[in-house]
């Protein structure tokens, strides 16, 4: 089963993932960009926003994922394996840049991912209150420096991308306790 944690920085999804890694040591946890040795390449020039064309921003996220989901993902579709990011965060930051099609977006996705989307969806969704807590603890990388209402923008476009994909999914209040959206997740999981 292929599970997708998505959603902005600072939103939390790491931190779970690392909950459930810790008691499930036998699910594959991987991430987008960056579960590759071509993904590490990619992220570094990715986070430093030095691209100046989107469509070349675009066609990078691509080409990672198109890596990842041959390198770590098709091989262990038999097995638990959780994500944190995949495609719906391509489709939420390119949407958020604009000049992109959501249906082209799709569509590119789905050639890079060979035509298999995650099983299922957990997006974390967070307010500016919280989001401008965390991001105000850390240095920001070059997407992230793009601007709070920004990310926020991408946030949106992620969630609706799930609702109209039609992908099993749960929405995570992100402001919540850390070990409510623990429990929320095993039990959606069932894990």
């Amino acid at each position: 089963m292929y599970i997708l944690f998505e959603g902005i920085d600072t939103c939390g999804k790491s931190t779970q993932i690392d909950l459930i890694a810790d008691k499930h040591p036998e699910i594959i946890v991987t991430h987008e960009p960056g579960g590759t040795a071509f993904g590490k390449k990619a992220r570094e020039i990715l986070l430093s926003d030095s691209l100046a064309s989107k469509r070349a921003e675009l066609l990078l996220f691509l080409a990672d994922r198109a890596e990842h989901y041959q390198e770590v993902i098709s091989p262990n579709r038999d097995k638990i394996i959780i994500s944190d990011r995949g495609f719906l965060s391509g489709i939420g930051y390119a949407l958020a840049n604009g000049d992109f099609d959501f249906d082209e977006l799709v569509h590119l996705n789905k050639f890079a991912l060979e035509g298999h989307f995650p099983d299922k969806v957990i997006l974390f969704l967070t307010d500016m209150k919280t989001l401008k807590e965390r991001t105000d603890a850390k240095s920001l990388d070059g997407i992230e420096l793009r601007g709070l209402e920004y990310l926020l923008t991408v946030q949106e476009h992620m969630k609706q991308s799930i609702l109209k994909l039609g992908i099993p999914h749960l929405f995570i209040d992100a402001t919540d306790d850390i070990e409510n959206i623990h429990q929320s997740i095993l039990t959606y999981l069932k894990v």
